[in-house]
């Protein structure tokens, strides 16, 4: 049997965006979402890096 090479099993840390380097997200035991920054935080965050989405613009359009 083939023996695992320590090197492969290390984990590396993920890539992140720096904005994002210090975030991390919990999940308890009941299930509640929890993190160590704000949500408005968060949700400027992906404002500012995420594109449109064509969907939601589109159906804006219809209704207006």
């Amino acid at each position: 049997m083939k023996k695992k090479d320590p090197s492969k099993t290390e984990s590396k840390a993920p890539k992140v965006h720096p904005d994002l380097a210090d975030f991390e997200l919990n999940i308890d035991s009941f299930g509640q979402i929890t993190s160590n920054l704000d949500r408005d935080k968060i949700n400027a965050f992906l404002d500012k890096e995420m594109p449109d989405d064509k969907k939601i613009r589109l159906k804006d359009d219809e209704s207006k």
